[in-house]
């Protein structure tokens, strides 16, 4: 069964190079909602256990210094297919594979660096969604 919602989060690249406007533009004009949205910045605690997938990969340490380094803007979406349709969105992980039009095509500078984080499953958008909000902040 698939849910209408996702979870996002802008990163710190695509904050620091001033793309939260754009950004989220991209986000409405494909259909979503917004039901819950705040600007924040992860702690190195935060990030470690909202990474701890990859904890055993060798880029870890690098993604959790990437992530604190700076604010993010993390949102819950709806719509239809919202995992499916978010992720054909924001593209590949890699801009430089990413399709045309995609916000990691446009605003992302480097695998590292990919300007924004989508759930790959219905399961995480909503582990993912219930780490950044709390009940009352999802409308």
């Amino acid at each position: 069964m698939t849910t209408r919602r996702t979870f996002t989060m802008i990163k710190p690249d695509a904050v620091e190079n001033g793309h939260i406007g754009a950004i989220l533009e991209k986000i409405n004009a494909a259909g979503f909602k917004i039901v819950a949205m705040k600007y924040t910045q992860m702690s190195k605690r935060d990030a470690e256990t909202f990474y701890a997938i990859h904890k055993e990969r060798p880029f870890f340490g690098e993604l959790v210094e990437f992530m604190t380094r700076g604010p993010i803007v993390a949102a819950i979406l709806e719509k239809d297919n919202a995992v499916e349709d978010f992720r054909a969105l924001i593209g590949a992980t890699n801009p430089a594979e990413a399709a045309e039009g995609t916000i990691r095509k446009l605003f992302a500078t480097s695998l590292g660096e990919n300007a924004v984080h989508g759930s790959d499953s219905d399961e995480n958008a909503a582990i993912e969604g219930a780490f950044h909000f709390a009940g009352r902040e999802i409308f």
